[in-house]
């Protein structure tokens, strides 16, 4: 028997175009290749977790001090098309009407989202590389239910793919191999080894390059690893070294403290970095869950971009990126446009215009928005730091010094936990995984734009708050009692509909909330408890 890919499930619309013999044969290579080491990363990634907890704080490596110290070696930089990258949008590529909008919302680049903002249902996973493929091909036009057509502008933004994490697997696909044993394919070699397969060959010959967003990335192993799938890539569909380029999300708490090791590593392939916000502090959450009151943060809305902490992960970013030639780009505002509403518009366009001006100010080449009408409101204020420059990887900001203890500090002064950050908590949370079920990974809640790290902060705050005994500013202790109760008040309270999975919601949230066992990701089992269960219920057919 040889190795290869299996599929379980129920077909998805045009499953067969991508599919093809000839890109399961790829999948198959990259698999036999990377497979064993993607699975060792994951059990480091357990272990470091674990150290943490036990109280072994982060440090700088001593053993790459090297790699720190050496001024000589930069990063390759910019590819065709990511010379400017002042306005990115970010958006879900499985949506087809949400696809052209943003190709036609004037950014200069845009984040074709396979990950966060995409919930991982198989026609989801189908839709986006569907939905790449004819975007890159300017095939793209859609006609809604009501008649209403949406058609690709003149220009569009350069397409920057994000593909699932290192810990995702994709249980519609099975990695068979030589003894015939079989496991789930790696979520990430699938999203990127089929965008890669079907279109890399095409945006090189339309001007621009196969260019990917790394998520959720620890350590300088796993960007080690990334850069030996990218080599392999190019090997494989004889692309020039260096063609495939990549920005980094830094959105663990362990990342932050290689950030030049995981240049170093993919200096070949390397754009740049992009400070990752919410899985940060989520990733922060996550690690010191169990170390104390020190380590307990404010209601959500109270970590800000300008808490101290925060301050040294983004300072450090910046100076970082611009010593090595990478590029910095800025994480999202979850701050949402309402057009019905003038007033939420209004606070919206003021949030997002202050966001990114402390952003460009700070030196940031670029920065993210989640909506078009939000593109004008970032863009001016890179215009008025850049003016006709496309960059400014010349500021060294060689004023910033940022110490370990500094990106572990995390008080915050005057900062509180509040019943309603309890109820915030929850209600967010709940909504949000009722909208993932149904297959929308990006949900527009209380006009904020809420994706599966904003509902990761949500659970595991709670968590935290009830482990630490955490009593709220107005004297409420923080018990899985009152979660509870605060859950059955919010499910009460929410609208019916035909279709809603708020019960299913509720379920997930307790399990991954109120449990004495942290999950590491809710995705994860909630993934393959409803999102998979036809990839499970075929395969049990199948053996049988």
């Amino acid at each position: 028997m040889t190795s290869h890919i299996e599929f379980a499930g129920e077909q998805a619309p045009r499953q067969d175009e991508i599919l093809t013999p000839e890109a399961l044969a790829f999948l198959t290579q990259l698999h036999k290749v990377f497979a064993g080491r993607r699975s060792e990363r994951i059990r480091e990634r357990r272990i470091r977790v674990e150290d943490i907890g036990r109280g072994i704080d982060p440090e700088f490596p001593p053993e790459t001090r090297r790699v720190r110290e050496d001024t000589s070696w930069r990063v390759a930089g910019a590819g065709p098309g990511l010379e400017d990258r002042r306005v990115e949008i970010t958006g879900p590529a499985s949506d087809r009407k949400m696809t052209i909008n943003a190709l036609n919302s004037g950014a200069k680049v845009w984040l074709a989202d396979a990950e966060d903002a995409s919930s991982p249902t198989w026609s989801n996973v189908i839709a986006v590389q569907t939905n790449l493929y004819d975007a890159i091909r300017r095939q793209v036009d859609f006609t809604s239910p009501e008649g209403k057509e949406y058609k690709l502008g003149e220009t569009t933004p350069t397409i920057v793919f994000r593909p699932r994490g290192w810990h995702l697997k994709e249980n519609h696909l099975k990695y068979v191999d030589c003894p015939g044993g079989s496991a789930p394919t790696s979520a990430s070699l699938v999203d990127f080894g089929l965008y890669m397969f079907h279109n890399a060959r095409e945006l090189i010959a339309r001007g621009t390059g196969p260019y990917v967003y790394l998520p959720k990335l620890e350590n300088r192993f796993e960007a080690r690893l990334w850069d030996d799938v990218f080599t392999f890539t190019e090997n494989a569909l004889g692309l020039e070294h260096g063609t495939i380029r990549a920005t980094v999300l830094i959105e663990t708490i362990t990342a932050a403290f290689e950030l030049e090791e995981i240049l170093y590593e993919l200096r070949d392939h390397c754009a740049g970095l992009n400070a990752g916000r919410w899985d940060y502090i989520f990733s922060v959450i996550k690690n010191f869950r169990d170390r104390g009151p020190a380590f307990v943060l404010p209601d959500r809305a109270q970590v800000t971009m300008t808490v101290p902490f925060m301050r040294a992960y983004t300072e450090l970013l910046v100076s970082t990126c611009h010593k090595r030639g990478a590029f910095a780009i800025g994480g999202m505002s979850a701050f949402i446009p309402n057009r019905k509403d003038p007033e939420a518009n209004a606070r919206a366009f003021e949030q997002v215009s202050n966001d990114k001006g402390h952003e460009a100010d700070d030196g940031f080449d670029g920065s993210w928005v989640a909506h078009p009408d939000l593109v004008p409101v970032a863009r001016a204020q890179f215009d008025r730091v850049l003016g006709d420059r496309p960059n400014q990887l010349d500021r060294l900001r060689e004023d910033v010094s940022v110490e370990a203890s500094q990106l572990i500090d995390l008080r915050i002064p005057g900062a509180t936990v509040t019943d309603q950050g309890v109820r915030t908590n929850v209600s967010v949370g709940l909504r949000y995984i009722e909208s993932w079920l149904r297959g929308n990974g990006a949900a527009a809640i209380d006009n904020l734009m809420e994706d599966a790290a904003t509902a990761e902060i949500s659970r595991s705050q709670l968590w935290q708050w009830i482990r630490q005994g955490v009593v709220t500013a107005e004297g409420t202790p923080v018990t899985a009692e009152l979660v509870e109760s605060v859950l059955d008040d919010v499910l009460a309270e929410l609208p019916a509909f035909d279709g809603d999975r708020y019960f299913d919601a509720a379920r997930i949230f307790a399990d991954v909330t109120l449990g004495p066992e942290f999950p590491l990701f809710l995705t994860t089992g909630a993934y393959a408890d409803y999102l998979a269960s036809d990839a499970r219920t075929a395969a049990i057919k199948v053996a049988a």
